[in-house]
């Protein structure tokens, strides 16, 4: 099932996707799409119902982030053989992992601000995982069982923020807007083949990025159980697992987002996202 919050900001209500396209409000059946109702009792209960009893929402809504308040957004870092390689820096041995602060959340089709003082603002397409039950010390074998289900991530981020201002990744990983989640959260029954997905993002139109999730250096599993060796995976924690090539700070010259531009981004069967880029004075 394909799962969304739509709504203006602060006011998004949860809504399932029917097959004919239409959002159908769940609003009366569960509160939100948050850690008390990200969980696999929750997608028991869904699949129960008849969408045809569940009211219209429309589609001129604005969509949402698909998750609200996580208590974690995790990054991985390097996760990408050709991305570690254009970095020139090392093919990892373990996972790098970061935090995205959870106030850079916003939709998937919502504005992208470059902060003030930046001047290496620049994009990432990747896949995203959502965790649906508690998770600590979990063997490989079965971690995706924790997994409820993917969605489509764009991890912004300052690259000299994050590089060249402490030894932390996470500052340049954080600022507000840098977290675009969804459209929606594709329950992980629908998603068999998630190691083999197609991502792209484009600028202002152009090619940058061409990739495919077999390319991971990591595949989710190893990331989930990693993760769990490192610290307890609570449901609604959400994680985001590395980008392939194509980044604007390894071209030549380098390319950063300035404001103006626009990101069209996407994965096999997670949808695409869509933003326009301000420039903060």
């Amino acid at each position: 099932m394909k799962l969304c919050r739509i709504g203006e900001l602060g006011k998004e209500k949860p809504a399932i996707i029917d097959v004919d396209g239409s959002y159908k409000d769940l609003s009366k059946v569960i509160t939100d799409l948050d850690p008390q109702n990200l969980n696999f009792e929750t997608i028991e209960k869904l699949n129960k119902i008849n969408l045809k009893d569940l009211p219209v929402i429309s589609s001129n809504s604005r969509i949402g982030a698909c998750v609200k308040n996580p208590s974690k957004f995790l990054g991985i870092g390097l996760n990408f053989k050709d991305h570690a390689l254009e970095q020139n820096l090392p093919i990892p041995k373990e996972p790098i992992i970061f935090s995205k602060f959870t106030s850079c959340i916003v939709g998937p089709n919502d504005d992208i601000e470059v902060p003030k003082n930046s001047n290496h603002t620049d994009w990432e397409v990747e896949i995203g995982f959502v965790i649906g039950k508690k998770a600590k010390y979990v063997d490989v074998q079965n971690a995706l069982d924790y997994v409820l289900g993917f969605f489509l991530v764009t991890d912004v981020s300052e690259r000299e923020f994050q590089k060249n201002k402490g030894l932390t990744w996470d500052k340049g990983k954080g600022f507000d807007t840098f977290g675009p989640i969804g459209p929606y959260i594709l329950t992980k029954d629908e998603v068999k083949d998630y190691k083999n997905l197609n991502m792209f993002l484009d600028v202002n139109g152009e090619r940058m990025q061409t990739g495919n999730t077999k390319e991971m250096i990591f595949n989710i599993e190893q990331l989930v159980s990693y993760m769990s060796h490192c610290m307890t995976l609570y449901p609604g924690d959400i994680c985001c697992t590395g980008t392939p090539n194509g980044v604007g700070e390894n071209m030549k010259p380098p390319r950063f987002l300035k404001g103006g531009e626009e990101l069209i981004l996407g994965i096999d069967k997670l949808g695409k996202q869509k933003h326009k880029v301000l420039k903060l004075d």
